[in-house]
């Protein structure tokens, strides 16, 4: 069993940054890739970004490159997703994801463990 347990969310002004957390607990954490998916009311889940296990590699969606950075601390089992340049329409749920591979995809289905979410709403 893998619990997967996100924070960090909340409202924030255009603009501003937010980081969130995903602390991880339940079997090796530095095995495997981690990723953050978001979803916005009436929106499919989309790939944020992703991560190799060992934090050497990371991947990211067209819409947050440059503005976005995943990072991980294997020591800690913690996953970090910093979000610069906030924009409205990146209001939405944020999920973190763990992978069994290695190696980041931006494919759902590759994701294992998921955590319960946390808001994150983002005022013009």
């Amino acid at each position: 069993q893998v619990q997967l347990v996100e924070s960090g969310g909340g409202l924030v002004q255009a603009g501003g940054s937010l980081r969130l957390s995903c602390a991880a607990s339940g079997r090796t954490f530095s095995s495997g890739a981690m990723a953050w998916f978001r979803q916005a009311p009436g929106e499919e889940r989309e790939f944020i970004a992703g991560i190799n296990w060992s934090g050497s590699s990371t991947i990211a969606a067209d819409s947050v490159k440059g503005r976005f950075t995943i990072s991980r601390d294997n020591a800690k089992n913690t996953v970090y997703l910093q979000m610069d340049s906030l924009k409205p329409e990146d209001t939405a749920v944020y999920y973190c994801a763990a992978a069994t591979r290695r190696e980041a995809t931006n494919i759902q289905g590759f994701y294992k463990y998921w955590g319960q979410g946390t808001q994150v709403t983002v005022s013009s």
